[in-house]
């Protein structure tokens, strides 16, 4: 299991460590980006943060149980969100911060970008997730 780290020092994250370490060794997994596509290709929420939220989170849940892990093994994230106003990153956060991320060592940036790969997409999150012996 890897250690999670609050440093003192600094503005306390919310829901993500400032830093994770895990022990040398260990197996990584480094998760491709999970997007809102459905088992058929077709996007999941159009035009609607929440809902691409809650489908990239279950396409990352359904990729790491493919690897031995669950959502408590993830050390690192990027949360991308195509917004340009911070009520935007905030929807995606406060779904992501529930979602069982915030239970393991985990370290996380959220971004806010221009363009995703899919006509529509919103959100995306890549993740490394160190697999459990």
């Amino acid at each position: 299991m890897g250690k999670r780290i609050i440093v003192p020092g600094l503005f306390p994250p919310p829901d993500y460590a400032h830093a994770a370490i895990v022990e040398a060794g260990r197996r990584l997994a480094f998760m491709a980006g999970s997007v809102p596509l459905d088992a058929d290709g077709g996007l999941v929420g159009a035009g609607d943060f929440e809902a691409q939220t809650r489908q990239v989170l279950a396409n990352l849940v359904e990729a790491l149980e493919a690897v031995g892990a669950d959502l408590t093994d993830v050390v690192a994230s990027t949360v991308y969100v195509v917004a340009t106003e911070p009520k935007d990153l905030s929807t995606v956060w406060e779904i992501v911060r529930v979602s069982g991320l915030e239970r393991g060592p985990h370290t996380s940036t959220l971004l806010g970008v221009s363009c995703l790969g899919y006509t529509g997409q919103l959100v995306e999150i890549t993740a490394v997730a160190a697999l459990p012996d």
